[in-house]
């Protein structure tokens, strides 16, 4: 069993601990100062209250889980004894790199150091490392107690037992990683995203849509297939011939913008942020934010609960 400490104990960072110690491994969270560590521990019994309402817990096991995370606002003594380190720092490239020189010089050398990264480069984050084939990037999704997927993706002198050790990790906590093969920017599930994500902001820039429509033709259509079938199982049942004859007509036709929209700029200059600001695409008021926040983790453990019960 890997001996294992986060760096980071924010969004990522405790979710990701809660999931370790869910696993019956002990974690170190290291956090910036007390009320850093205050709100991550606030965010976990949160957490472990809902798992518990949703009849995966039950009290003992929460109490059980949260004993095995250990809290500290010292990176040295988050470290000592751990054979595994994940970072999960902002994603910030300069922050980045100045930790992992840091726990490169005092991680004894066959300790893995992981980053959390949803897009950097593992070649750039861990260019100023002295050991570079224990650096592996391991990016979890949020939230990542709940999303299964982790993308493991080397730089170019991570070893091959990095990998397997990796590997090996994520399956012991109920993870299901995938290797991405290329250090290519945003690796596979945010390139997968942000196409869609670029397709969405054309369509309403262009008023083919509004709004509400253009996120019920996904939430009501194939959105509803993608737990079961990706895109290329979807294209296979659908028919090779039939998905190859409309990318020759319907590719040249979707927008190929190299950045964000005048939509999006505009809401962004004007710190329309989104549910954090109160508004963004949409208005998020208190009731709204509540809503779809439980709606999403509703579904969320409903799909654990289906994977836990396909794998026992």
């Amino acid at each position: 069993m890997e001996k294992l400490s986060i760096i980071g104990c924010g969004t990522m960072g405790h979710s990701i601990a809660l999931n370790i110690a869910w696993s019956k491994i002990p974690v170190k969270l290291q956090g910036i100062d007390e009320k850093d560590i205050s709100r991550a521990l606030t965010g976990i019994r949160s957490k472990l209250n809902i798992l518990v309402q949703n009849n995966l817990l039950n009290e003992y096991e929460a109490e059980q889980i949260l004993e095995r995370i250990t809290f500290t606002t010292y990176t040295e003594e988050a470290v000592a004894g751990c054979s595994f380190v994940i970072e999960a720092i902002p994603e910030n490239l300069d922050l980045k790199r100045k930790l992992f020189r840091e726990l490169d010089h005092i991680c004894d050398t066959e300790v893995i150091l992981a980053s959390t990264t949803s897009g950097l480069s593992a070649a750039g984050i861990s260019e100023d490392m002295t050991h570079r084939s224990r650096f592996i990037i391991a990016h979890f999704w949020n939230p990542a107690h709940l999303i299964p997927l982790v993308e493991i993706v080397p730089c170019d002198k991570t070893s091959n037992q990095c990998v397997d050790r990796s590997l090996t990790l994520m399956k012991a906590m109920g993870k299901k990683p995938i290797i991405v093969k290329k250090d290519i920017p945003g690796f596979v599930g945010n390139r997968l995203q942000f196409a869609l994500f670029r397709e969405a902001q054309y369509l309403l820039e262009e008023g083919v849509a509004t709004k509400e429509d253009i996120d019920a033709a996904v939430t009501y259509s194939f959105g509803r297939r993608l737990p079961i079938t990706g895109p290329l199982t979807s294209a296979d049942m659908g028919g090779l011939d039939i998905f190859s004859s409309i990318s020759d007509y319907l590719f040249h036709h979707l927008s190929n913008a190299d950045g964000s929209f005048s939509l999006l700029k505009s809401l962004v200059n004007t710190n329309k942020l989104g549910e954090k600001t109160g508004e963004g695409y949409y208005t998020w008021d208190s009731s709204l934010s509540e809503k779809m926040n439980r709606n999403r983790e509703n579904q969320l453990i409903q799909f654990l609960k289906q994977d836990i019960e396909d794998n026992s």
